[in-house]
């Protein structure tokens, strides 16, 4: 009888032995683990088409939005007028896509002024001495102490006439604080890591050490925030419009334009305050999820790790 053959799968008899492995696990087997469709598909595909209609408006959009047609004026949604007209004539379709541009600007703008501040005062903190790190910890209390709407419109007295760059200047210089305090906290965990400690030894820089080595590692701590600072600019910018403290009128934003609302509620020109309205909370809700949606694949990610 032919003995056993150590490694080829034959038994004594010359049958082959069943070695049952359980098959391949579900995630290989074909077909086993469908894909998901991805979260904030939507809010995405509404941002994207909304950024393109507001950066190629002057080349689609069927009125000049500064134009004031009095005798149209608050004419309700029609033919002519999609979305209608304002107390001045303007056709709101048109300042829709023009106001919304100058909308998105301020929040994007407002907001890389806020982050890269946050990420040096952040990292400063974090590199400083124990009684320096204390000091601008309290510092930093003291100025998220101070309601950040007195601080704006402060700041943009100071500054004088409303623009879109200056708005933006002052939203940024006031909306780094939460983000900072994250950059500080992540900076103390990573600052003995050896890459860190190497590139010190090496005699790498602050902004090297800030923008090569420590960024990468803590920006998925960030984004959330960072993405929610530009819905909070943009609704400061709102709310700095509609109390009579923002853009002028001749300025078209989203929050000019709903700075009508009292002339529209006293004529019962309803699309002027719901349809830039909608429009406003459409993109907040979008730019909401998609922060999440951000939060939620950093979170998986760290936990894959």
């Amino acid at each position: 009888m032919p003995g056993w053959i150590p490694g080829s799968g034959m038994g004594r008899c010359g049958h082959e032995r069943r070695i049952s492995c359980g098959g391949p696990p579900a995630h290989a087997r074909p077909g086993a683990r469908k894909k998901a469709a991805p979260k904030g598909r939507a809010a995405m595909i509404f941002l994207i088409l909304l950024a393109a209609g507001c950066l190629i408006a002057r080349f689609w959009t069927p009125k000049d939005p500064t134009y004031m047609d009095l005798a149209n004026a608050n004419k309700a949604p029609c033919g002519e007028f999609l979305f209608g007209t304002d107390t001045m004539g303007r056709d709101i379709f048109s300042m829709i896509f023009y106001g919304g541009g100058i909308s998105l600007t301020i929040g994007l703008v407002s907001t890389a002024i806020s982050t890269v501040l946050a990420m040096v005062l952040g990292t400063l903190s974090g590199f400083a001495p124990n009684w320096l790190d204390r000091l601008l910890m309290r510092l930093t209390e003291v100025f998220l102490s101070i309601p950040e709407l007195l601080l704006v419109i402060l700041l943009q007295a100071v500054l004088g006439k409303a623009t879109p760059w200056s708005i933006s200047l002052v939203l940024g210089l006031t909306g780094w604080t939460g983000i900072a305090k994250v950059v500080r906290t992540e900076v103390r965990r990573l600052r003995q890591s050896g890459y860190i400690v190497a590139s010190r030894c090496m005699g790498g820089g602050f902004f090297r050490l800030l923008f090569g080595h420590l960024a990468p590692n803590f920006f998925s701590s960030i984004l959330f925030m960072v993405v929610m600072n530009i819905r909070s600019a943009m609704v400061a910018e709102s709310t700095l419009s509609f109390m009579g403290l923002g853009l002028p009128l001749e300025t078209i934003s989203w929050g000019s334009m709903l700075s009508l609302a009292e002339k529209a509620l006293l004529t019962g020109s309803w699309w002027i305050i719901l349809i830039p309205g909608a429009f406003l909370a459409l993109t907040l809700l979008s730019i909401t999820d998609l922060a999440h949606n951000f939060q939620t694949a950093s979170a998986r990610g760290q936990r894959n790790l």
